[in-house]
């Protein structure tokens, strides 16, 4: 049991320092003028090839195998979608008096973003709680987040200052929805292929995000981003940022009982239910933001980083727990998913 314990051991994800480095890069070394087209033009291929791979990834018919435990899923879908959003546009009132209307967007948008799957399954394992329930949760939140998060976020952010409209559908549907229909279609011939070569995906996956923040982060710079957000503008978002964790571990954890649910299932709720998914939200920031996208990622990096390391804590501890006894050993740690 200490093996996977030390898995998850480390405090900073290693692919978080490299998205950090490429902001650190962008600021640095922005792309301009020619350079700037190829890597906007780049950056919309990946986004649409992301999508391909994570359409042809996902498997429905798993998903689908849970649908018994309905009540569970259901639930995971309301603490992502309706609560998450719940709580983001309660911070409206932070605006502009902490956060200013930009960094709000990107708070509101990672309170839109689907769950997560690898990480989710990961802790939830580690706590010895319903890890099939998880992996369900995590795939049901990914499916529906493919359509509910860019809808929620044209609703929601068309009325906040996110500069989206109407018009954003037919751009979502064109990046984001078709590749991902596509990627399901041709699952029956590339699942194999893409299987044996898991490896080289997952770098061409991550490698693929990594341009998309340099891409989103060198417009911001030319556009003078850090001279919109000061440190203590940043460091309100964090404070905000770590309210709407504890809000939504504490929402998960309290109110599961209430619903009926026992401890495994507890577990997976709290976990699959106050997450937000890294690899999901920033192809999907880019499409929906273009040029402000920088600012509308940031949040999201940040919260992603905090709930790993808020959430790796608390499972060690549900492990602990006299209730874990005689419960089978923990899987492997999680991802940047």
């Amino acid at each position: 049991m200490t093996g996977p314990r030390r898995r998850l051991r480390p405090p900073v994800d290693p692919y978080i320092l490299a998205l950090l480095g490429m902001v650190v890069l962008a600021t640095l070394l922005p792309a301009r003028g020619v350079a700037a087209g190829a890597a906007s033009g780049a950056s919309t291929v990946v986004v649409g090839l992301l999508f391909f791979l994570y359409g042809a990834k996902l498997s429905t018919r798993e998903a689908m195998d849970g649908v018994r435990h309905w009540r569970l899923h259901l639930t995971v879908l309301a603490c992502t979608f309706v609560l998450f959003p719940l709580l983001g546009l309660a911070a409206r009132g932070l605006v502009p008096w902490l956060l200013t209307p930009e960094l709000y967007g990107g708070f509101l948008f990672l309170c839109l973003v689907p769950s997560t799957i690898q990480s989710s399954i990961a802790f939830t394992s580690l706590a010895r709680g319903n890890v099939p329930a998880a992996i369900c949760a995590g795939s049901f939140s990914s499916l529906a987040g493919m359509v509910l998060t860019p809808l929620l976020a044209v609703v929601l952010l068309g009325s906040s200052g996110g500069g989206l409209s109407a018009d954003s559908a037919l751009k979502i549907a064109l990046q984001l929805l078709a590749p991902f229909l596509a990627g399901q279609l041709l699952r029956r011939w590339t699942g194999g292929f893409l299987a044996r070569h898991r490896r080289i995906i997952g770098l061409v996956d991550r490698g693929s995000i990594l341009l998309v923040v340099y891409t989103a982060f060198s417009q911001g710079v030319v556009a003078g981003i850090w001279q919109q957000v000061t440190w203590p503008r940043l460091l309100a978002l964090l404070a905000a940022e770590a309210l709407l964790l504890a809000a939504m571990l504490a929402l998960t954890w309290y109110g599961a009982p209430r619903l009926g649910f026992g401890r495994a299932d507890r577990i997976a709720l709290q976990f699959a239910g106050s997450k937000k998914s890294l690899a999901a939200g920033l192809p999907m920031a880019t499409v929906l933001f273009a040029s402000h996208a920088s600012l509308a990622v940031l949040p999201l990096m940040l919260f992603h980083q905090m709930q790993l390391m808020v959430c790796a804590v608390i499972a060690r501890r549900r492990a602990r727990d006299p209730e874990a006894a005689g419960e089978p050993a923990p899987v492997a740690g999680p991802g940047t998913a």
